[in-house]
């Protein structure tokens, strides 16, 4: 958390705060996220002027007039905020990077399990470290056609293999959990038992879910927050995750333990 809806929401808020925007300071405020943030010190920002900001996967990707790119992953707890300076730092805010209007870009993270670096793009034009991730669902390569193809090579579940990045990047637990349940399939089903309708009702599901999401923000359901501050609505929307009844038949939902993570279904409505 934040998944692909939620990191989407970010990089679009972004893009419209960051755009033509130089930086003027950077400060550091903490050793180290997931890595270390000293770097941010000497990686020659200041001056620098943002492009624009875009998402891969779950990360979003804020392109520097020199080529490189400001790549920022949000773990657990990540939040960034785009503010005034006469805002107090809050206790958990790690970097702030200033901005020519008056304006920081702020980077919170209780948990610290985010991400926050400066990296040079790869040949694909994306930075170094989302190299060989796999499609994105919203792309026209997922297909069901796709999908079945690489389901028939694993022994996993499909619930792991829609999770898997290397096939398909950016789609977390949640709307793994909702795809399934609005397409009919058992998140512990295993994946080489599924048919090309079904692979076909998967990726279709897959893509209106996440577009849905999308377009309410995101989904909140503990720490997410919109860089204005706001909360995802898309909880409101949730047939199954997180769910004590069924949001269809109204029984009661069942979990299972899925590569490390909880899976809500309901087998009254899943086979």
């Amino acid at each position: 958390m934040p998944e692909l809806p939620e990191a989407e929401s970010i990089a679009r808020a972004l893009d419209q705060a960051l755009k033509g925007r130089t930086i003027t300071k950077v400060e550091v405020f903490f050793p180290r996220l997931r890595t270390p943030l000293e770097p941010l010190l000497k990686a020659g920002l200041k001056g620098r002027k943002f492009v624009d900001c875009k998402r891969r996967a779950r990360y979003a990707v804020a392109e520097l007039d020199d080529g490189r790119a400001l790549t920022m992953h949000f773990g657990m707890s990540g939040v960034v905020r785009v503010e005034p300076g006469s805002v107090p730092k809050r206790k958990h805010e790690h970097v702030f990077i200033h901005l020519d209007d008056g304006n920081i870009f702020r980077f919170e993270d209780p948990r610290r399990f985010g991400f926050l670096e400066v990296q040079a793009k790869g040949p694909d034009g994306w930075p170094e470290c989302l190299a060989g991730i796999g499609v994105e669902p919203l792309d026209r390569a997922f297909t069901g056609e796709m999908l079945y193809a690489e389901a028939q090579k694993r022994k996993t579940t499909v619930k792991e293999l829609l999770m898997d990045n290397k096939v398909v990047t950016g789609i977390g637990n949640i709307y793994a959990a909702e795809s399934l349940f609005a397409s009919g399939v058992l998140p512990q089903r295993r994946a080489g038992t599924l048919t090309l309708d079904e692979c076909k009702r998967i990726v279709k599901e897959v893509k209106r879910i996440l577009r849905l999401a999308i377009k309410w923000g995101g989904t909140t359901v503990s720490d997410f927050k919109n860089v204005d501050g706001s909360e995802g609505k898309f909880a409101q929307k949730l047939k199954i995750y997180a769910r004590k009844k069924c949001g269809k038949c109204g029984a009661d939902t069942k979990t299972i333990v899925l590569g490390g993570r909880t899976s809500w279904y309901c087998d009254h409505c899943q086979k």
